[in-house]
């Protein structure tokens, strides 16, 4: 007995249809030359793709574009070999065939596959405008992101520069300005760094003391 659920094509198909509820671009069609289901018989675009598949039998896998009423489509595409001699008990030859599969396609198509032979693809189809979108909303997702790293990476450096350089210097130029105003009490310049600043630090304090001695030779 024959039950169209058991072959892989046909689950294949109904699968997709199923998922195409929730994914309506998307369509896929095990595409044939001479299919038992009239709805898999290939179209001329499709009949072009599988052409390509017998002539070069070691194409595994076509990529390309084409030109629909809508705009313009992606799809890929994979053989359909008859590669199993299983194939061959309904495809063979109409007096071979199970006469359920007679009953329910009847005996004009499907027949006279031979094994090895490449009779079909399978065939997915997108319109270009859904990887574009994508494509277009993994860009942006990517330029808002590199600009929050970017932005963050600003407020770091700005916090640092105001931490390690811009406060201490700070300091120490209202020190340096009350010491050039004669208050000696203004404070040390210290600095447990040995950078640039620290360096700086130490020299104003030698200066400072220098200063201070001066300043009490002169009172004596």
């Amino acid at each position: 007995m024959f039950l169209p659920q058991t072959v892989p094509a046909y689950a294949a198909t109904e699968q997709f249809n199923d998922l195409r509820k929730n994914y309506p671009d998307y369509s896929y069609k095990e595409a044939t030359l001479n299919p038992s289901n009239p709805r898999d018989r290939a179209t001329d675009w499709e009949t072009d793709v599988v052409q390509q598949f017998r002539q070069h039998a070691e194409g595994h896998e076509l990529i390309g574009e084409r030109e629909t009423p809508t705009g313009r489509s992606l799809y890929l595409a994979r053989p359909i070999q008859i590669s199993n001699p299983a194939c061959l008990v309904c495809h063979s030859t109409v007096e071979a065939a199970p006469k359920t599969m007679i009953d329910l396609y009847g005996n004009a198509n499907g027949f006279g596959w031979k094994l090895n032979e490449v009779v079909g693809a399978q065939i997915v189809s997108v319109p270009m405008n859904v990887p574009i979108a994508r494509a277009n909303a993994t860009l942006k997702t990517f330029m808002l992101a590199l600009g929050g790293v970017f932005l963050l990476t600003f407020i770091l450096l700005n916090i640092m520069l105001h931490t390690i350089v811009i406060r201490r210097v700070t300091r120490l130029a209202r020190i340096a300005d009350q010491v050039s105003l004669g208050n000696m009490d203004a404070g040390e310049f210290r600095s447990s760094s040995k950078d640039e600043i620290g360096v700086l630090s130490d020299a104003l304090n030698r200066m400072k003391a220098s200063l201070v001695q001066a300043m009490k030779m002169l009172d004596t």
